[in-house]
């Protein structure tokens, strides 16, 4: 309870911080509406398991897609990673987020540039109900989905949603996508064959419900799975999809 009130009574406030090395030439604008942990000096801690993907897996011109943005810890510190030479796509539905996203992105030059989508992903393109989480945005979920971790439901609104194989016909072919979509993953990957046959690589965040069928689909294209949260020298492929999960093409280093 008192967790979720000092979530509640800080939302309003909005942050500037550095990145944490070796991306700390960007900056980034925080609240804790994306989960109170934004609210420390340094950010050094908020997920250093996603920050060690992004500088071990992305190279200078690559090409990134962060499906689920919140805040984009992920964008910017893939758009550092990448250089002047790459481009990263931000997806994101939520309004509130999307602001401070693009608040971030005008704040940070001489990295990727940073292009900014205010929509959800899913199977198919159209509409869907957003459900803006109680506690704070980075539970926000599309209907249908998400976990208990919300607090209850704040509010909802109607978003757009379009699929991977839509991003494909609009924006250059990704290298990495990053997926964290409130349980809605598998729906996510089944609306991207196109994409998957190229087989960027994917760091995925899965739903214990969702963990065979992800890993049905992502093995069926010719994907490798592994642990993303273990050092890259203790992975090994897995039959099922860990809750953080990596995926790259068969025959790729782990």
């Amino acid at each position: 309870m008192l967790r979720t009130a000092l979530e509640q009574t800080t939302h309003r406030f909005v942050l500037r911080r550095r990145m944490p090395p070796p991306f700390d030439t960007a900056r980034l604008y925080v609240s804790s509406e994306g989960g109170l942990r934004y609210l420390r000096p340094r950010l050094d801690g908020v997920d250093p398991a996603l920050l060690q993907l992004a500088s071990e897996l992305i190279q200078p011109g690559s090409v990134v897609w962060d499906i689920g943005a919140n805040l984009g810890l992920f964008t910017f510190a893939a758009a550092v990673a990448a250089g002047p030479s790459g481009y990263v796509l931000s997806v994101e539905p939520d309004t509130a987020l999307v602001q401070l996203l693009r608040r971030s992105a005008a704040l940070n030059r001489g990295h990727a540039p940073v292009d900014v989508l205010p929509t959800a992903v899913a199977d198919s393109s159209g509409v869907g109900r957003f459900h803006i989480a109680r506690r704070n945005r980075s539970t926000s979920h599309l209907d249908g989905f998400g976990t208990t971790q919300t607090g209850g439901i704040r509010t909802t609104e109607i978003v757009p949603t379009v699929t991977l194989d839509w991003l494909t016909e609009r924006f250059p072919m990704p290298h990495l996508i990053k997926v964290d979509v409130e349980a809605a993953e598998s729906e996510v990957l089944a609306g991207g064959p196109t994409v998957l046959r190229s087989l960027p690589t994917i760091i995925c965040e899965v739903a214990g419900r969702n963990s065979a069928r992800v890993a049905e689909v992502l093995s069926s294209y010719g994907y490798n799975l592994y642990d993303a949260s273990q050092p890259e020298s203790k992975r090994s492929p897995l039959s099922v999809a860990p809750p953080d999960t990596l995926a790259q093409a068969s025959g790729a280093p782990a």
